[in-house]
């Protein structure tokens, strides 16, 4: 068992009370941020004069030896470490002897590990952001190309109005746009360096915590050492943004899922986005959107667990905050590969456009524009409402779409219907004259489309 700590003990731990103590199993992902965390610390500590120069230039040069090692290869990260502080700076002391046991003046595992997590949860962040962002740029082609590609537009799984397919995917554009600005508020909210914040009351070593976080690409350092080492909140953000961004994925799998069953047939997904089934050889499933759909509830477990972890933890640092790992590697790793598999899932399929248009036709959805028809003419909407009601109603007794019945047919409902209305009640007209911001014409739509443009050109 290699340790930090010892002197005080009197006998080894228990191997048991170890293996379920130790976190080099999974904190051993923080090695490239531990050591450029320790490198700062001990230039830090060089240029203060807390240690010498020479000293300082030593630990550096062989930290970044170690950091090379262990990525080609040369060096094993051990289980022999309880976790990755250990490895580090055991590896560090048998390398350089006693000047790498002055790495650690100054500061705490505590405040080690705040640092290590924070940075890899930063790097996660923009990681994440540059997903969703991608993301964003294939919504933004396909809304492009689908200004008059129309559509059933639903509320309550029934089909409401007539859309574009360009305004449905341009309601998913609008909630990963909030998702992106969720992560970069996110980012700039957590920037604060912990480093140098001790066990939880500092230092009597005089540091530079101003160097240090400059020295790592923070804002600054933080404002109070106990919260320093306790503070988790940003992973809660992090794992609630995640949590939001599965949401609206599986919401968007879920429709994808509906439109290329058999009764929708509105796309076809490509072959590598799909299975087939081991006894009915008639199978195309949507396997990645259903996954997808299917991991958002992994991904709110990681948020319910660290939340219930931190709700009783009094200040300052409690072994309870390890349980701040795991299941946050796992949500991250989770959501990038289903924002990555999305994209390509999306980018992939096929719109069967007429397919769309005739469902659009045949639900009715310009039932809305025939009332509105009639008020124009002076009905009122009350009773506009009613005649409408049965139209519709004759449709569906004979088959047949609004706009498919002839003039006779629509007089012997009310005599106020004229071969104007035929233009009034198209799915075209209704989709064209809704022209607010906002709204599915091709005209409102391209207003959004050159927002988005702009939007995506300054973005990070």
């Amino acid at each position: 068992m290699a340790q930090l700590w010892g002197g005080r003990f009197t006998k080894e731990t228990d191997q048991l009370v170890y293996n379920f103590n130790a976190s080099i199993s999974f904190d051993q992902k923080f090695v490239k941020q531990d050591i450029n965390g320790s490198i700062a610390h001990a230039t830090m500590l060089g240029k203060t004069g807390i240690i010498s120069p020479e000293e300082a230039d030593k630990i550096v040069r062989e930290l970044k030896s170690i950091l090379n090692d262990v990525e080609e290869g040369n060096l094993e990260i051990s289980s022999k470490y309880e976790d990755i502080h250990s490895f580090v700076e055991a590896t560090l002391i048998d390398r350089i002897g006693d000047t790498g046991k002055k790495l650690h003046t100054g500061r705490s595992r505590n405040d080690q590990v705040a640092l290590d997590m924070k940075m890899y949860t930063r790097d996660e962040v923009l990681a994440t952001r540059q997903l969703v962002k991608e993301l964003m740029l294939t919504l933004h082609n396909m809304m492009k190309d689908n200004l008059t590609t129309y559509m059933p537009g639903f509320t309550h799984l029934q089909k409401a109005q007539p859309v574009t397919f360009s305004h449905h995917i341009g309601a998913y554009m609008e909630m990963f746009k909030r998702d992106y600005s969720r992560l970069t508020d996110i980012y700039n909210r957590m920037n604060y360096c912990p480093l140098g914040a001790g066990a939880l009351a500092g230092t009597t070593y005089p540091l530079d915590r101003e160097m240090t976080a400059s020295l790592l690409e923070f804002t600054g350092p933080t404002l109070n050492s106990m919260d320093s080492v306790s503070d988790r909140d940003y992973i809660i953000e992090f794992l609630s943004a995640l949590a939001t961004i599965s949401m609206h994925l599986s919401r968007f799998s879920e429709e994808i899922i509906i439109w290329n069953s058999n009764e929708y047939q509105f796309i076809e997904l490509d072959d590598a986005y799909s299975t087939g089934s081991s006894i009915m050889p008639q199978k195309k499933n949507p396997d990645i959107a259903e996954l997808v759909r299917g991991k958002t509830g992994r991904v709110y477990g990681a948020l319910m667990s660290i939340l219930t972890t931190m709700k009783g933890i009094p200040l300052a640092y409690n072994k309870d905050m390890q349980e701040d790992k795991e299941l946050t590697f796992d949500a991250i790793d989770t959501v990038k590969g289903c924002l990555a598999l999305f994209k390509g899932m999306i980018s992939t399929m096929s719109l069967n456009k007429e397919r769309m248009r005739q469902s659009a036709a045949l639900g009715y959805t310009n039932a809305t524009d025939a009332a509105d028809y009639l008020v124009k003419k002076g009905v009122p909407f009350r009773d506009a409402h009613g005649i409408i009601g049965r139209l519709v109603l004759y449709c569906i007794d004979n088959g047949k779409a609004i706009d498919d019945l002839t003039i006779k047919e629509l007089k012997d409902i009310s005599q106020v219907f004229d071969e104007d209305v035929y233009d009034a009640i198209s799915i075209e007209t209704c989709v064209l004259e809704r022209g607010t911001i906002g709204a599915p014409s091709p005209d409102a739509m391209q207003k959004v489309i050159d927002i988005n443009e702009e939007l995506l050109k300054n973005l990070q």
